[in-house]
């Protein structure tokens, strides 16, 4: 025959070891008693906490202790539901046997998992916050333009400039390549100064020579010029007053 209440004492003994810190004694009959189950510390430091009330029934362990949640911390209802849902599978798991520590170990380790979650749910908010705050500057920009500084205005101002000279020198090109490309004759000869003897040169190279037919042009004295001295009416005052 099962000593159920041997059980049971030797059972407190152990707990109040364990838990020395969280195990309280709340009433001798019927054997009443709460541990409180912190979670291991998550970002900042933040951690999740439930103390949890059991009571001996007078056929434990061959029957569940009672079981409920007296206070929480960090946690949300969802998560309190979650706790109890595991309790009664364990405790069902565990009939026959003391099962208070193996109960308090599931409550410890579904602790750590939802402060992993609460973690992550909080990294996925800064991501989120992180991005609407780039597409917030981005809408920024677009809306408003990069200010004009002096430094951002002289790189700009070197970069355009290198790129118009760029574009005169292929625009000459292609003009030059093309015929259009026409020179005056002072960029002619400020290009070539042999310009100016060019052609004679031509010409005494070729063997040619400029001949002058003198019988196209009459002698002078053969010429009828006035004289204006032999003109009786010539009056130089009068050229003078007109």
């Amino acid at each position: 025959m099962t000593d159920y209440a041997e059980e049971q004492r030797n059972e407190l003994e152990a707990l109040e070891s364990i838990y020395a810190d969280s195990f309280i004694v709340l009433s001798t009959t019927p054997t009443s008693f709460s541990i409180t189950v912190t979670s291991e510390a998550g970002e900042n430091e933040e951690n999740v906490q439930v103390t949890i009330k059991f009571t001996y029934v007078d056929s434990y362990p061959d029957e569940a202790p009672l079981y409920e949640i007296v206070s929480e911390e960090n946690l949300e209802c969802t998560d309190t539901s979650s706790l109890l849902c595991l309790l009664e599978d364990q405790a069902q798991e565990n009939l026959g046997m003391v099962m208070i520590f193996t109960l308090v170990s599931a409550v410890q380790d579904k602790l750590n998992e939802i402060v992993d979650q609460i973690k992550t749910r909080s990294e996925e908010e800064k991501l989120r916050k992180e991005k609407e705050a780039e597409e917030a500057e981005k809408l920024q920009v677009c809306f408003h333009g990069t200010p004009v500084t002096i430094e951002n205005f002289l790189s700009w101002k070197a970069k355009f400039d290198v790129e118009m000279a760029e574009i005169k020198k292929k625009k000459q090109k292609e003009e030059e390549q093309s015929g259009k490309s026409k020179l005056t004759g002072k960029q002619l000869f400020e290009r070539d100064h042999n310009l100016d003897t060019s052609d004679i040169k031509f010409l005494e190279e070729a063997g040619n020579s400029v001949e002058v037919d003198e019988s196209l042009f009459q002698e002078l004295d053969d010429l009828e010029l006035d004289d204006e001295d032999d003109d009786p009416d010539y009056n130089p005052i009068d050229i003078e007053s007109d």
